[in-house]
């Protein structure tokens, strides 16, 4: 959004981003030294040319900023995966093998990811969890 606003349509790309000190081409931005046979280096034609000015630098402090922000966490899992481990715990309690055999194991998933999975659902909504196997010990109270 930041070079969206800078942006002047009368120019072309390269002056476009040249004004907001920024490269089109990332090899011409960072050169990289030609060599010689002796070990000596040669002065590339960029570094002969001198630096361009930059006439809008605030497209790229602005970017720097934004992208020096902490990021968001999303700590959610999809709601299929949710229903899947639910409606697992649900019908297998523990058994993982079992659950690899059911029918809704659409997957084919092993043992071992199913209790990963499960795990994963654990640590996402841990007071959900306990409320979930704390009714489905009541509901084993109720029909014993």
């Amino acid at each position: 959004s930041h070079i969206r606003h800078a942006w002047d349509p009368t120019k072309s790309v390269a002056q476009n981003l040249a004004e907001m000190g920024l490269a089109v081409d990332p090899n011409k931005a960072v050169p990289i030294p030609e060599k010689r046979w002796l070990g000596m280096e040669v002065e590339s034609d960029e570094r002969k040319r001198g630096k361009k000015t930059v006439r809008k630098p605030y497209v790229v402090n602005e970017m720097e900023y934004e992208a020096s922000l902490p990021e968001k966490k999303s700590n959610t899992l999809s709601r299929d995966l949710i229903d899947y481990v639910r409606y697992m715990i649900q019908n297998h309690g523990e058994n993982y093998k079992e659950m690899a055999r059911d029918e809704k194991n659409y997957y084919q998933d092993t043992p071992k990811q199913i209790k990963r999975k499960i795990n994963v659902y654990k640590n996402f909504y841990p007071e959900e969890y306990k409320d979930f196997t704390a009714s489905l010990k009541q509901e084993k109270m109720d029909v014993q």
